[in-house]
């Protein structure tokens, strides 16, 4: 990085350069869980492109005469069973500002570094942070995309949206982007340490553990996305890493939304059929989010655990995401530390 004195002439307004930023990125939220707050986060997410990938002649007549009149009022009942109500907003919103926290004073060790966190839905917007980066004299910006898995509706869209940003830059920062990590050794080992830590908690024993990824369309499977890949080897890795048999560990997916064919085997089908046909314990984990969310909450710790238990299941238990714990942070750290080579130290 050229460090060299900028010299200004006299009366030259305050220039403020030589800073590398770090915008760590999650999904998003809404900001409250009333109708008009859900409609709009909806609405955003929605008419997404790399989300929903249907026409427009197709969709919106579904999204804007169905789905956002009857969605929203379903969907924040299901936020207000797991809204952090000290702090008045959503678990992920909360995980995220934490980790952007703990990530500024992990790397106090490079001065010139200063992180931020913003969501790809709703608030704070990438194009916010972005900006407020640069005014803070960040040259460079490293964009991480808090999905170890990369798929084309997380990943891709995150970065869509931050190089969106610099179209309207006259004067742009540098940009990197994060690519996924979903068999870095330092995230094997956490997710393995959670699952440990989790079970030496309990009095039981799990007879099966299940890994519940978010789902995508089959279709953006079958186009080229490798997300069911990297799952699957995510997964792998962490079987090998607990040491157990392939009987034991269980990918699924979850979270399907409309009426076309998603990645298989469905995690609430699993579930109930689990239950029906005889297994008693068992645990499910989220490798792919970073953070705790309503998908997770609500969905999996909730829904999942209740049917199971409904269908004949006798013990579930939910392992909670990575979020700003020390293993955790320590995955995060480790990503951008390698992302930042050449432009801090490491």
């Amino acid at each position: 990085m050229n460090n060299h004195p900028t010299v200004l002439p006299a009366n030259h307004p305050p220039v403020r350069n030589g800073k590398v930023g770090v915008l760590l990125v999650n999904l998003g939220t809404p900001d409250g869980t009333d109708y008009t707050s859900m409609r709009r986060y909806l609405k955003e997410f929605l008419t997404d492109r790399r989300v929903i990938e249907w026409s427009r002649l197709f969709w919106y007549p579904i999204l804007f005469g169905i789905v956002l009149n009857t969605r929203p009022g379903k969907v924040g009942k299901a936020y207000e069973l797991i809204w952090n109500k000290e702090k008045n907003e959503s678990f992920l919103r909360t995980y995220t500002r934490s980790q952007a926290e703990l990530m500024g004073k992990a790397l106090a060790d490079n001065p010139n570094v200063v992180v931020d966190w913003a969501m790809r839905y709703g608030q704070p917007s990438i194009a916010s942070r972005i900006d407020a980066l640069k005014q803070a004299g960040c040259e460079r910006i490293l964009v991480f995309p808090l999905y170890p898995q990369y798929a084309a509706a997380t990943t891709a869209t995150v970065n869509d949206k931050a190089f969106e940003t610099l179209l309207k830059m006259r004067w742009q920062p540098a940009l990197r982007t994060v690519p996924p990590y979903h068999d870095d050794p330092v995230y094997i080992e956490a997710l393995a340490q959670s699952v440990e830590k989790h079970y030496a908690s309990l009095d039981w024993q799990p007879d099966l553990l299940i890994t519940s990824f978010h789902g995508i369309p089959k279709s953006y499977f079958d186009k080229g996305d490798p997300y069911y890949c990297q799952c699957q080897k995510t997964a792998r890795l962490l079987r090998e890493r607990l040491g157990l048999s392939k009987d034991k560990l269980m990918v699924t997916f979850q979270s399907r939304f409309g009426p076309e064919e998603w990645l298989q085997p469905y995690t609430d089908k699993t579930v109930e059929e689990l239950a029906k046909n005889g297994t008693k314990r068992i645990a499910i984990m989220n490798p792919g989010f970073v953070s705790d969310c309503l998908e997770t909450l609500e969905e999996i710790a909730e829904q999942a655990g209740e049917s199971f238990l409904h269908n004949g299941g006798e013990k579930f238990t939910h392992i909670p995401c990575l979020n700003d714990s020390r293993e955790g942070m320590t995955v995060l750290e480790t990503v951008v530390r390698r992302e930042l080579q050449g432009w801090a130290a490491a």
